[in-house]
């Protein structure tokens, strides 16, 4: 994932993970990608690759602040280095606001992927996702959907499932699915812990880390491991259950979920096709601005630093010693009651960086998330089966 504006951002969101890598990393206030790197890591991403099909990732911050020209110039790069029969394509996280005629139709003409980020109906969308003098996104987001739309763009509705969000599971699905105009939508929660700013995932102490189930592995309780706007793990789980239960009464088979889509696919046999709910992990680099290499963009912290690509070949890095440990880990540091758990192979313990507390028994690295995950998998697991029988998967 490539950050060409690195954390910078032209909105300012309560529950951003990002924005504050400005002062941990050091970065200038308005940073960007310069030309000579942009085109070490285009040529590089690229003789990196085996497959026919290459797709790059640009996120951020807001990667549309870098203006319509650095991404003509991709498109230019890529052609001038792409190999014989080799398929580029590009995916674009954004939060909508630039989004006018001439972007749209630069983002129609190449092809791009869009994901736009929306937390359901405006007054739900609107207590967290915020301009940088407080006012609300809502129109500006909504306004970008329909420019998509009109164009024929093909884009995802990215909803971050927060402590307010998850409440109201039908509300939000049905305005994703109904109002937005996209098939396809995308769950993410939101979930850090109070130290996220200082402190990396996975280097924390975690001798004080609160048990399953406790109080203070809420985000309610003044003294949470978590900030207060990180959904509570039971509230995800319900969330999840209930905008399944509704897209599979209404919308299985239209409506493209990557959770849902994930789990029927896992319970097939087949590969995950999210990175958290994967055995192992490692694939989702990410690239600041300057050439620097992290292992993940949840772990962009100098503890998770692989190298830069102007030293050292973006290829090398990503097969690096370090991030193959790195890769490795998520399986197997998983405590006992995840590997002994009846949907491991559905969960995989999530994302290593929301293990932030103990397991009843006291053992650390279990997820924050782990019982709203298991909530949920129980709930699905009579519709999985039975709609693996009708995909003729089970006999």
């Amino acid at each position: 994932m490539a950050k060409p504006s690195g954390a910078e951002c032209n909105i300012d969101c309560d529950y951003c993970f990002y924005l504050h890598k400005t002062e941990l990393l050091e970065q200038p206030k308005h940073a960007r990608m310069d030309a000579a790197t942009l085109e070490q890591y285009v040529r590089q991403y690229i003789e990196s690759q085996t497959g026919e099909q290459v797709v790059f990732s640009w996120q951020g911050g807001e990667p549309t602040l870098l203006g319509l020209p650095f991404y003509q110039q991709v498109v230019a790069l890529q052609k001038k280095y792409a190999k014989p029969n080799q398929k580029i394509e590009n995916d674009l996280q954004t939060n909508g606001i630039a989004l006018d005629t001439d972007w749209v139709n630069f983002l129609k003409q190449n092809h791009f992927h869009v994901g736009l980020s929306i937390d359901g109906p405006r007054e739900l969308h609107d207590i967290y996702r915020k301009t940088n003098n407080g006012k609300p996104t809502f129109d500006y987001v909504m306004n970008a959907a329909k420019r998509l739309v009109d164009a024929d763009v093909s884009f995802a509705a990215l909803c971050v499932v927060n402590r307010r969000n998850a409440l109201h599971p039908k509300e939000v699905y049905r305005f994703l699915a109904d109002e937005v105009g996209t098939w396809r939508v995308q769950f993410n929660p939101a979930v850090e812990p109070r130290a996220f700013k200082q402190a990396a995932p996975a280097k924390m102490d975690f001798s004080g880390a609160p048990l399953q189930d406790s109080a203070r592995a809420k985000p309610s309780h003044p003294l949470s491991i978590v900030t207060d706007w990180s959904v509570d793990p039971d509230d995800y789980g319900s969330f999840l259950s209930g905008v399944w239960d509704e897209w599979l009464a209404t919308d299985f088979g239209r409506i493209h979920v990557n959770l849902f889509e994930t789990a029927v696919a896992q319970a097939a046999g087949m590969p995950a096709q999210t990175c958290t709910q994967a055995e192992f992990c490692g694939k989702g680099l990410a690239l600041e601005h300057d050439g620097t290499v992290y292992s993940c963009d949840h772990f962009v912290y100098p503890e998770y630093k692989l190298g830069t690509i102007a030293q050292t070949h973006l290829g090398d890095l990503a097969f690096s010693a370090a991030q193959e440990k790195f890769g490795m880990d998520k399986r197997d540091t998983l405590p006992k009651q995840c590997r002994e758990c009846d949907y491991l192979k559905l969960c995989w313990g999530e994302c290593p960086k929301n293990r932030l507390i103990k397991t009843r028994e006291g053992e650390v690295g279990l997820n924050y998330l782990c019982s709203g995950l298991y909530r949920f998998y129980e709930h699905i697991g009579p519709d999985v089966v039975r709609i693996l029988r009708q995909l003729g998967h089970l006999r």
